[in-house]
């Protein structure tokens, strides 16, 4: 019987993916179901047919030829059409564009990745019954589809340059006739097994962590141990592993690769290479010249790829580059590593391996390489220091290309399997950034101990890796968040190590992270007001403090970055002091309103208001810029600003169904507040009470009626100054407050902020949104710290006209890192609103001789545009090329030098600086929207026990390379014996 296709048909034509419908726990509930059906997600087999239609088996064959595969449920296409959602996926007459879906960064062929590591991981996963369905898909015809996908998607020159890694590891899983990647298959089991047989639990952890061919002795000893104390099921899992391992530590032929270079072009660069690597170095024994040859001709290749032609020879190349990727990784353990010169050697190969395996982007090694290198016999001790933090950033920027890359379907599936988030550390785990980063630890740990710099961070493992962001100390219980931490509750008295801290965090005691966003985000600017430790881990590292969750620590960031992370039963006494020092001098700060002039209830222009105006009728957002436009008119815009005085007005009215005013309602808020804490009720009730009624005030805030001289006011000036009627020009509404950028205290990025709003009644409405943002929980609590007089923050609004910027962020008129004057720091990323929301930012440290500091690339892989009808929208951004080009990085240094000399010569500016100044770059040219002074902690830079932590940099202290990290030399004391005497020419 003939049947016309339907529900597979309707997958070829998916609109743009924007959100899920389908509950997690659905999801959850179906994916059970399809666990235990013998035919897991699919319904039944059919040929389908290549003219559209499909045949049951053992009737009549397809007319015009087919394939023969399973259908899938309903319910699962169901999930596809309203979730984009595609589990235990066919490949076999799947649209090969739909399943490139680059219109949804790659979501559907990203996904099919995830499930083969997923039914690795847990048997089957979705198909754990329905793996052994007969006839559900041909291998054969699994093999043709992914060979040709493959080929295809290859053949493209922008594939190439902006998919490299995400091709790759399509590579490794899509079936096109070669060898599948055993190891994530060995982890799988290995986890396994140790989840139901405990006593391999140590055996698993050296698999995971430092695997080598030892590994394949002694789990075989080991199943011979405990052959019979196994589950049957364990014992077959054990046997796969095995048999896995045999291949996988057995000697590799180099020769074995020539099936992959015979298909590259005659006389091409990249063959030459490989051909060299056979000749040189096919019948040499593993070790490090073998690996430094493998590294270099991976460089090579990645290098030369573009010059080969043809989807055919592109996939010969790509399966080399994984085959020899696979080679390095296994061969590692051989590269014995005594001295330090070794230990720097290994370091610069193994990055430029990353580089070619696609974890770094071509541009991105380039700019560490030099960083890397040092002399051959003799470095300083700073040579050696830059060299760590060069290959530190590597293993950074490496596990931030895999969650780059794979956020967005790790991310939708860890909502309905938890399992989804192990894909990360997977991926990290069988690539070369797991011995690079082992090999750091050590080399970290001899640097440490030459300088006496280290960090003391709970015993952890490569805990010198640690680097500190904001400095300040902390008490409290540790709470450690492994996944998403979006939306979840926050402690004020709690030490918090995330994964990615969320967007809308609130004051915690400390931060650790592993994706710190960047060092000018909102976050960090805030925490460094407040002297919140702040630093950054590594996976690993937050891993391992899994098992100090919920104990009481003690928490330091030093004013080097150094850190001291500890039980909070082994502080010593100096510590212990300083939290009933704190509790004495706990610094709060009073709104001056004694300067406010409330009497200004009119719309002003923006070119009216000057710096001098700060905190008196307008915020600092307004005068600064007000400032700005009058001293660099070209690169700001034109704007309108509605003073403090017009929000007083507005609250001075009576509130809706009594005599109260919004003013006195506010006022009975807080004094309740005082009544309460009087009273001796806990400070966490007084919180929450406030916080509470602060609620329920935005919500009447956001109610309130405009007043209709101040709408009328409001619309003349929008058209004089944008010289279009209300709702014909795109605006940007800015909260801008009397509590912002205090001496003490900066507030950036605590109120709203309305994108692009066309609409008129949008941006009415937005108006009194925009008023009411100060009174929300998080705004609250982070100045809460800070403030006497919360009852007197006032917000005016600054409107200005969106400009569609290439690229944003934050230019700060110090290092913020360093602490020096002389350097900048910038943070940019694509599209509007860069770096301040926290996204992983492109961040350089520019020094004042022209040199330069990559400190991170950007890896948020959206940005948000503002299209000229209103709103916002995403776009998918790769990693291929650099946000800031050289000209952009020439221009902020100008920029940053007429800033310094001349803003603090502009009446009503009471500072020297550093300055914090927002700015956008639209066709190259720079528009400013936004400079305040940068306030730091102050107590936190001068605390004498962070000082105390804070051992000095010896910088020009000679290193010989020759020497053994371990053994006599390596003691502690020894090494710095040892350099005195070189430098007095005893030695």
């Amino acid at each position: 019987m003939l049947h016309r296709l339907s529900g597979w048909l309707l997958l070829l034509a998916f609109p743009l993916f924007l959100s899920a419908e389908t509950s997690p726990e659905r999801i959850r509930t179906l994916i059970e179901q399809w666990q235990e059906d013998p035919r897991g997600p699919y319904r039944d087999i059919m040929w389908f047919c290549d003219d559209g239609t499909f045949i049951k088996p053992r009737t009549v064959d397809c007319p015009t030829g087919g394939v023969q595969r399973a259908r899938y449920k309903p319910e699962l296409i169901d999930l596809q059409r309203t979730d984009h959602l595609f589990l235990a996926q066919i490949l076999s007459t799947t649209n090969e564009r739909d399943f490139w879906d680059a219109r949804n960064y790659n979501s559907r062929m990203k996904q099919y990745l995830l499930g083969v590591f997923l039914a690795n991981a847990d048997d089957g996963w979705v198909n754990r019954t329905g793996q052994y369905y007969r006839g559900a898909f041909q291998v054969e015809d699994e093999v043709e589809w992914g060979t040709d996908f493959l080929q295809g998607v290859l053949a493209s020159d922008s594939n190439l340059d902006e998919h490299w890694f995400l091709l790759l590891q399509a590579a490794r899983v899509v079936p096109h006739g070669e060898d599948d990647d055993r190891s994530q298959r060995v982890r799988a089991l290995s986890k396994s097994i140790a989840e139901h047989y405990p006593k391999f639990m140590n055996l698993r952890i050296k698999i995971h962590g430092q695997p080598d061919a030892s590994d394949l002795p002694a789990s075989r000893a080991f199943l011979e141990e405990h052959r019979e104390k196994l589950r049957p099921g364990d014992r077959d899992d054990f046997e796969t592993m095995l048999a896995d391992m045999e291949i996988m530590y057995a000697p590799v032929d180099l020769n074995s690769l020539q099936k992959f270079i015979r298909q590259l072009p005659n006389g091409s660069a990249a063959r030459t290479a490989a051909e060299t690597l056979l000749s040189d170095h096919a019948d040499r024994e593993a070790g490090a010249t073998r690996a430094v040859a493998i590294a270099e001709t991976l460089r090579a290749l990645r290098q030369n790829a573009p010059e080969v032609r043809g989807g055919r020879a592109r996939l010969a190349l790509v399966d080399l580059v994984n085959a020899l990727d696979r080679v390095l990784f296994r061969e590692i353990p051989e590269w014995q590593v005594a001295t330090v010169a070794d230990a720097v050697s290994q370091n610069c190969h193994l990055v430029m391996a990353a580089n070619a395996t696609g974890f770094l982007s071509n541009w991105e090694y380039d700019r560490l390489k030099p960083e890397l290198q040092t002399s051959p016999r003799r470095a300083t001790w700073a040579d050696l220091n830059d060299h760590l933090a060069a290959a530190q950033r590597a293993v950074e920027w490496g596990t931030g290309t895999v969650r780059g890359v794979f956020h967005d379907v790790v991310s939708q599936y860890t909502e309905f399997e938890p399992m989804a988030y192990g894909y990360y550390d997977d991926l990290i785990r069988s690539s070369v950034l797991l011995p690079l980063g082992n090999n750091l630890g050590t080399l970290s740990e001899f640097i440490g101990r030459a300088a006496g710099l280290k960090n003391d961070a709970l015993g952890l493992k490569n805990e010198n890796q640690i680097r500190g962001i904001n400095p300040g100390y902390a008490r409290g219980e540790l709470v450690v968040i492994s996944g998403s931490a979006e939306g979840m509750e926050v402690d004020k008295n709690k030490v918090y190590a995330f994964e990615r801290p969320p967007s809308d965090l609130k004051p915690v005691a400390g931060i650790l992270t592993v994706t710190e966003g960047n060092v000018v985000s909102h976050v960090s600017l805030l925490a460094r007001n407040l002297g919140i430790p702040n630093a950054v881990i590594s996976p690993e590292n937050l891993a391992d403090l899994e098992k100090f969750n919920g104990e009481e620590v003690f928490y330091a960031v030093s004013n080097a970055g150094t850190i001291v992370l500890r039980e909070a039963s082994d502080m010593k006494g100096e510590e212990k002091d300083l939290f009933d020092k704190r509790e004495r001098n706990d610094n709060k700060v009073t709104v001056p309103v004694e300067k406010m002039d409330l009497s200004q209830r009119s719309v002003l222009n923006m070119r009216n208001v000057k710096s001098k105006d700060s905190g008196k009728i307008v915020g600092p957002k307004a005068a600064n810029l007000g400032q700005l436009k009058e001293m660099f008119p070209e690169q700001v815009v034109e704007g309108i600003v509605i003073p403090f005085g017009i929000f007083r007005m507005h609250l001075d009215q009576a509130m809706p169904g009594g005599s109260a005013t919004y003013w006195d309602h506010l006022n009975q808020i807080f004094q309740g507040a005082k009544r309460m804490e009087a009273d001796g009720l806990p400070e966490a009730d007084v919180e929450r009470y406030q916080v509470e009624q602060l609620a329920a005030f935005q919500e009447k805030i956001k109610d309130i009626a405009l007043l209709p001289e101040f709408e009328r006011d409001f619309r003349s000036q929008f058209a004089a100054a944008f010289g279009a009627p209300l709702g014909q020009v795109p605006v940007f509404l800015r909260s801008d407050t009397n509590m912002e950028d205090l001496p003490e205290f900066t507030g950036a990025g605590l109120n709203l902020t309305l994108f692009n709003v066309l609409d008129a009644d949008e941006i009415l409405a937005g108006i009194k949104r925009v008023w009411a943002s100060p009174y929300s929980e998080r705004s609250f609590k982070w100045r809460q710290r800070y403030l006497l007089n919360p009852e007197n923050v006032f917000p005016s609004i600054l409107v200005i006209p969106s400009v569609n910027v290439d690229k944003s962020g934050v230019l700060i008129t110090k290092g913020v890192g360093t602490g020096t004057d002389a350097d900048l720091t910038a943070a940019f990323s694509r599209g509007v609103g860069g770096a301040v929301d926290g996204q992983s930012a492109e961040t350089y440290l520019l020094r004042p001789d022209a040199g330069e500091v990559l400190l991170s690339p950007a890896r948020d892989p959206q940005y948000r545009t503002i299209p000229p009808s209103g709103g916002s929208r995403l776009e998918y951004a790769t990693f291929d090329r650099p946000v800031l080009s050289d000209r952009n990085r020439a221009d902020l240094r100008t920029l940053a030098a007429d800033v310094q000399q001349r803003l603090p010569n502009a009446p009503g500016i009471e500072t020297d600086g550093p300055w914090d100044v927002e700015l956008g770059f639209k066709d190259d040219k720079i528009w400013l929207f936004q400079v305040r002074p940068f306030v730091e902690n102050k107590n936190a830079k001068t605390s004498a026990y962070l000082e105390s932590i804070t051992p000095a940099r010896p910088d020009r202290m000679l290193v010989r390379t020759d020497q053994p990290l371990e053994g006599e030399f390596a003691r502690p004391g020894a090494l710095t014996m040892l350099l005195h005497k070189l430098a007095a020419g005893l030695l």
